[in-house]
């Protein structure tokens, strides 16, 4: 089978720093799917990953977004059928979607929604179970009208987490939503998501939230550059809030929000595979639940770039406009 990977990681992110090989395709087993790569996109993670971590067998194989045929599945397989249709995020420990063929276990796996075509659909997986757990996991926010007259700040509104976040809080929570960006096409693409507000990154929140007469969030989610935001995040938190992340801050001063009694609640969305937790088929659950709601017109896809098809080149492309930190919502690539 066709796959794009590396052999040495990459800081630099030269033209050879991915590139086309062959590999065996892999056999399924136990509960895992052998799924036909039709659909990937590129999220951060690829990115970091490619910098620095060592290949296992000879190739690192990158991709956590994948939408695919499943061609045929493990013995101990009971969720899904050869012939579904389906999409998902991968596990870290695991060769990844930038492949012909890829092995994933059902358990983290999701029915693709119907209404979406496979590049629309494959920039949903990753961003949604991050999305979904940050909200209902990790702050346990409530569905429904419970939490009327509560809000929370989302810091990094537009990229692929936030894209879908703002959609997932204001079509399932009472919560007025506020969301920041700095450029005025990020700031377009939020309040047609139906942000409540947008606050400019670029400029303190604080006094933004001063002058505007804003009250103290409740809940503030902060998707990228942590550390810049720590003592304007103190500043604007009420007391006895709620704070999660989802970055790698190089400094994270906790003892800013220890007068407030703040909560720190930090989302990764490999934790599940990565441990093999008891509650891991969560994901299969709820990205079947993403597929729902987008088949019935309450969330769309957040696809912000099709970037063509899936090749060395393609990708590289990607992790280039990743790292410029200039994306907005999902980078597609489809097919090989």
């Amino acid at each position: 089978m066709k796959a794009i990977g590396y052999k040495q990681p990459s800081e630099v992110l030269n033209n050879d720093a991915l590139v086309a090989i062959e590999l065996p395709t892999p056999t399924a087993s136990g509960h895992d799917l052998l799924i036909e790569v039709s659909a990937i996109s590129v999220n951060p993670v690829d990115t970091k990953v490619r910098k620095s971590a060592l290949p296992t067998n000879d190739f690192k194989i990158l991709g956590w977004d994948g939408v695919g045929t499943v061609k045929s599945v493990g013995e101990e397989v009971s969720l899904f059928n050869v012939g579904d249709r389906v999409f998902y995020a991968g596990d870290l420990t695991r060769d990844g979607s930038n492949a012909q063929y890829q092995l994933v276990d059902e358990r983290i796996v999701g029915h693709a929604p119907k209404t979406l075509s496979d590049a629309q659909a494959a920039a949903l997986p990753l961003t949604s179970i991050t999305a979904w757990e940050l909200l209902f996991d990790r702050l346990d926010i409530k569905q429904g009208a419970e939490e009327e007259n509560k809000s929370l700040l989302i810091i990094g509104a537009a990229g692929g987490v936030g894209s879908i976040l703002v959609q997932l809080a204001k079509q399932l929570t009472a919560l007025t939503v506020v969301g920041t960006a700095s450029r005025a096409e990020s700031v377009k693409w939020l309040k047609d998501l139906g942000v409540d507000k947008v606050l400019d990154h670029s400029a303190s929140l604080s006094k933004q939230v001063s002058d505007e007469q804003l009250a103290e969030f409740d809940y503030v989610i902060s998707l990228t550059n942590s550390d810049d935001y720590l003592e304007e995040v103190a500043q604007i938190i009420k007391p006895q809030g709620k704070y999660a992340l989802i970055d790698d801050p190089k400094h994270f001063d906790i003892l800013l929000f220890k007068r407030k009694s703040i909560s720190i609640h930090w989302e990764l969305m490999f934790t599940r595979s990565l441990f093999q937790t008891d509650d891991m088929i969560a994901q299969h659950r709820l990205l079947n639940e993403i597929s729902a709601l987008i088949d019935e017109g309450v969330l769309q896809t957040t696809l912000g770039q099709h970037l063509g098809k899936i090749s060395p080149e393609n990708i590289i492309k990607a992790h280039q406009i990743l790292e410029s930190q200039q994306s907005r919502g999902k980078l597609v690539l489809e097919g090989f």
